[in-house]
């Protein structure tokens, strides 16, 4: 899907203040803005009902920051379905007039739009990420799957600018399998740290 040429409007499949439960903001209250469609096809998706565009309205970006505002949120994530199939320049300069801070979740296989205070780059395998995302990107976060992963995310780690944070978060129906193995790997190379949806653990929605 290439990207919508109005940006004034974009397809939103949910938004809510909440806390943010994984990465490096995990812990810090946040406005989520959930855009629906995606084309990346993740096997493990915890959402997939993002994935069908036609399913959502589309909302006019002043409708959109006027909530995200109102909730008194200062931190704003923007996630999908994969939220650069659409331009977002737009988006994020409403939300910085409107004083919030913006951070965006992708998997990097569309070209970067916007301006973002952090980006979360979490590539993966289903559909190969563009080479902007590895020196632009504030945090490389992967998700753990099976044992291949560890060599996967540590190619990726080695194309990441020295600044960035690194993360490795186990899939949730293998949290039990794979926690130990990253707990593990984590000790052997430092330069990682752990992410945990702790929102699922604590049932925040």
């Amino acid at each position: 899907m290439s990207e919508i040429v109005d940006p004034e409007f974009l397809p939103v499949m949910e938004s809510f203040y909440t806390i943010q439960g994984e990465g490096f903001h995990a812990g810090t209250p946040a406005y989520f803005i959930r855009l629906g469609g995606c084309d990346v096809g993740c096997v493990w998706c915890d959402v997939k009902e993002s994935w069908d565009v036609s399913k959502f309205p589309w909302c006019s970006v002043e409708e959109i920051v006027a909530k995200a505002r109102d909730s008194g949120a200062k931190l704003v994530v923007v996630t999908g379905g994969e939220p650069l199939m659409y331009n977002l320049d737009l988006l994020t300069e409403t939300l910085h007039k409107a004083g919030l801070s913006t951070n965006i979740e992708t998997s990097g296989a569309y070209k970067l739009s916007g301006q973002w205070d952090w980006i979360c780059f979490s590539p993966k395998k289903f559909k190969k990420p563009l080479d902007e995302f590895y020196q632009k990107s504030n945090e490389l976060k992967v998700v753990i799957y099976n044992r291949s992963d560890f060599q996967w995310s540590d190619e990726h780690a080695l194309r990441m600018s020295d600044s960035s944070e690194l993360f490795l978060q186990p899939e949730w129906s293998k949290e039990k399998e794979m926690t130990p193995l990253i707990v593990d790997f984590v000790k052997r190379h430092p330069k990682w740290k752990i992410s945990l949806q702790t929102h699922k653990y604590m049932d925040i929605p």
